[in-house]
């Protein structure tokens, strides 16, 4: 079992940045594949970036490419996620979850993670 606890969210003005944190227990934490996702109002849940168990391998979803880094410390079972440029469209709760099968890459949806986190709120404003 994995318990995954997200923070760092917050309000910010567009063109600012934020970074997003995720602390995860558990002793397997460096053999799990990492990704964030977002969900507005209203939207469905989507992808946002991935990492590699290993942090050797990234990707991520068009709409925050250049802008968003995801990053993970294993030694502190932690995975950041910073963002830049901060739009508007950006707003949403960002989601930490964990994907325990070892593919590579992960699947960009819901169902390719086992483990969730409860979500921080991201607000950016004009």
């Amino acid at each position: 079992q994995v318990q995954l606890v997200e923070s760092g969210g917050g309000l910010v003005q567009a063109g600012g940045s934020l970074r997003l944190s995720c602390a995860a227990s558990g002793r397997t934490f460096s053999s799990f594949a990492m990704g964030w996702f977002r969900q507005a109002p209203g939207k469905d849940r989507e992808f946002v970036a991935a990492i590699r168990w290993s942090g050797g391998s990234t990707y991520y979803a068009n709409s925050v490419k250049g802008r968003f880094t995801i990053s993970r410390d294993n030694a502190k079972n932690t995975v950041h996620l910073q963002m830049n440029s901060l739009k508007l469209e950006d707003t949403a709760v960002y989601y930490c979850a964990a994907d325990s099968t070892r593919r590579w890459p992960t699947a960009p949806t819901r169902s390719g993670y086992d483990y969730w986190g409860q979500g921080t709120q991201v607000t950016v404003s004009s």
